[in-house]
Order: structure tokens, then C-alpha cells, then sequence
């Protein structure tokens, strides 16, 4: 990693948790060679796709997203999907030439790309960092052959460590997901699975839980009994192994799912649970933006049709921008902070709500032992991360 970079992202992991939290943005690209049967991200299975007018598509609707953001310190960029890594990198190129030319870039700015790990698009990974992608995401999900055919991958094990070694040589940094608590899955097979993983991992994993999510096709085949998920019982066990054997190899949990070397978190998600402002561009895309003292939510059109005709006709492909309140800007914030070891600060949760946590919740939560406080600061516990959903709706009650 240059000096640069590597300053910039400990700076990040460092910064103090009373900020704005950064800006980022954040590109959907919303097609895919196959649907997953655990996905239900905003992905669609293209055979044509017209790349110079999605390109001049995006450049439109990132321009609209200037004018309501006004200037603006770029810290991060990331293409998610679907599967950015079928965009070509003279696309990739000219929507990160256009965000430079719209706002300010951070020194070192943290550029990710979202990556399956096919040979063919393997072949692209040199372009995309002449490009200026300077960290991949790539979506590996298993090192077990029969598990990707599971999960409907279209890559083997094989090709997954052929991408990462790739990936590896070219980019300065590097991550890959992997999917577990997988049916049937034991903890001496996830624990294998994941120690060969952390051999080629460079800095930095995002593991997961299997979870079925509505209207998918897993969705449909668990209601008809077709596979059974680990018990909860099971699946916390699970978690607290990844935890363990992670810190082995020195990656942190420094959010619930992601793990990695001090340092090397991903700065483009740490704006979204930090609560900072982010535009998000592309069909589907959610965002972010404080406009004039009013924080905003804006959802982009999902069909990638409509979206497109919108933008070419309006300049933009919204759906939806409305405004958040004060007190549901509070709960947005405190959702997502305590996915973070770090932490969330109740005095700027305050100001952002202007309205104070119980003190007595607090309290109580943390002689539960779900919670622990310092000072302003306060953190999810282990034990508070494993069932973090109920201990929010105990704090937000």
C-alpha cells in the first residue's frame, strides 16, 4: 500500500467519533451474470447492456447529486451491485474522472470495486486500477466447491484463489467475503474453511451468516423445508469462532461482520456507520446528503429501464428524496453505530436527535451485560452484538 493511502486509512480508523463522518459515494451497478438464491440486493440478468450511455447515465445523475450536496471532501468511492466487475474499466474510468471533477478527492480517497471472481473478469483487474481503483471486494463465499454450487456461484474455489492471488499482486488493498453458518456446516468444517481463507487473505474479510432474506429463491426453498439453517444456539457459536481465530491472525472485529488489520477497514463503510453524508448513484441507490442544514434520504428508481429513461430525460432517477427527522436521524445513526467496536458518542447522538437516550436504559442494558459505557462513548458487547437487533429496540424504545 503507498504511504499515502496507508496514512490516510489510519487517520480514518482513528478519526474521532464526534465528527460529520466523512463523504462518500457510492455507484450501483445493477447487473449480474446470474441471480444468487440468497441475494436480494437490486441485481438484474442483462444480455445487452449499452456501457457509454450508462456511463453518460451516471455522469448526469452524479451531477444532479452535486448541486443538492454543494462542495464536499470525498473520502471514499465504492462500486457495489449487482457486479461492478462487468462494467469495463473505461466506464469505471469515466464515472471516477466525472466525481473528481464534481467535488474535492481526499488525499489517498479509498476507491473499492465489487468483484466476482471469474477468469473473464479476473482479466480486468489491471484496468481497473489504471482506472484508479485502489482497494477490491471480491465476492469468493466459499472455499468448498459444492457449497459455491449451493449458494449458485458461478466460479470454483479454484478460480476464487487464482482472483485473490491476482488481486493481490495489482491492487494495494484487498478484501473478500465469505458466507457461513451455512446448513449442515460444523464448527470444525467452518474453522478449516476459514483458516485456509485468512492464508490468503491480505488485510482485511467481510464474513457473513447465511440469512434468508424475503422474496428470494432461498426464501421459497427454506418454506418448503428444502434445507435447514444451524440453530441459533449453533450459529452464535459459530460467530464467536470467527471472532476468535480471526484475532489469531490479527483482524479485529471492528464492525459485527467485518474484520480487519488496524488500519485497514473499509473507509467507504465506515462513512455509512459512522453517519456521515453519501450520494448514491445507479438504479436502486440509497443515499444520504445534508443539504442547507436538512439531511435528506433519497432511493433512486430500482428498474434499471425506468432509471435510465428518467436520468436521460430529468437528469435524475430518483424515486424518492424526503427529509429525516431529527429524531429519526437519531435512530439511523444509533442503528448503525453500534454495529462498530468503536462505538457511538451520545452527546452528537443528542445533538443530531435533540433528545437525550434514557439514562436507565443504558443502565440497565448494561448490567445485562449488552452494552458497556465510557464515558460518552457507548458499545455493543460481544454478547450485545450477537443480538444486537433486540438490544436497539430496548435502547430506541
Amino acid at each position: 500500500m503507498p504511504a499515502s493511502a496507508n496514512s490516510a486509512a489510519s487517520a480514518a480508523s482513528q478519526t474521532p467519533l464526534d465528527t460529520e463522518g466523512g463523504f462518500g459515494v457510492y455507484v450501483h451497478w445493477p447487473f449480474c451474470q446470474s441471480k444468487c438464491p440468497y441475494c436480494d440486493f437490486n441485481s438484474h440478468v442483462v444480455a445487452n447492456i449499452d456501457q457509454a450511455r450508462w456511463s453518460r447515465a451516471l455522469a448526469r445523475e452524479l451531477e444532479h447529486m452535486r448541486e443538492l450536496s454543494g462542495p464536499r471532501r470525498v473520502r471514499s468511492i465504492f462500486f457495489g451491485g449487482g457486479t461492478p466487475s462487468l462494467m469495463l474499466p473505461q466506464t469505471v474510468e469515466a464515472v471516477l474522472q466525472k466525481i473528481a471533477a464534481l467535488w474535492t478527492m481526499e488525499e489517498g480517497a479509498e476507491i473499492t470495486l465489487e468483484a466476482n471472481p471469474t477468469s473473464v473478469e479476473a482479466d480486468r483487474f489491471r484496468g481497473y486500477r489504471a482506472a484508479g481503483v485502489n482497494r477490491l471486494s471480491l465476492g469468493v463465499q466459499s472455499l468448498d466447491d459444492a457449497q459455491l454450487k449451493f449458494l449458485g456461484r458461478l466460479h470454483s474455489a479454484d478460480e476464487a484463489l487464482r482472483a485473490i492471488a491476482l488481486a493481490r499482486e495489482i491492487f494495494p488493498r484487498l478484501s473478500f467475503d465469505l458466507i457461513y453458518a451455512r446448513p449442515g456446516q460444523t464448527r470444525d468444517a467452518w474453522e478449516k474453511e476459514l483458516r485456509a481463507a485468512l492464508a490468503h487473505a491480505a488485510d482485511h474479510l467481510s464474513l457473513y451468516q447465511l440469512t434468508i432474506e424475503p422474496d428470494t429463491a432461498f426464501a421459497k426453498l427454506y418454506e418448503k423445508g428444502a434445507f435447514v439453517l444451524p440453530e441459533d444456539e449453533d450459529a452464535a457459536a459459530l460467530y464467536a469462532l470467527t471472532g476468535e481465530v480471526c484475532a489469531e491472525r490479527g483482524l479485529s472485529a471492528y464492525e459485527v461482520s467485518n474484520y480487519a488489520v488496524p488500519g485497514a477497514e473499509s473507509r467507504h463503510n465506515l462513512v455509512y456507520w459512522r453517519y456521515g453524508d453519501y450520494a448514491g448513484v445507479g438504479p436502486g441507490a440509497h443515499g444520504r446528503i445534508t443539504a442547507d442544514g436538512v439531511r435528506l434520504a433519497t432511493r433512486a428508481f430500482r428498474m434499471p429501464g425506468e432509471w435510465l429513461e428518467k436520468v436521460e430525460r430529468e437528469g435524475q432517477g430518483l424515486e424518492a428524496r424526503e427529509e429525516i427527522a431529527p429524531a429519526e436521524q437519531g435512530d439511523e445513526m444509533m442503528l448503525m453505530g453500534l454495529r462498530l467496536s468503536e462505538g457511538v458518542s451520545l452527546s452528537r447522538h443528542a445533538r443530531i436527535s435533540g433528545t437525550a437516550l434514557s439514562p436507565s436504559r443504558i443502565e440497565t442494558l448494561a448490567a445485562e451485560g449488552l452494552l458497556a459505557c465510557d464515558g460518552d462513548i457507548i458499545r455493543a458487547t460481544a454478547e450485545g452484538r450477537m443480538v444486537l437487533d433486540a438490544l436497539l429496540a430496548k435502547l430506541l424504545a
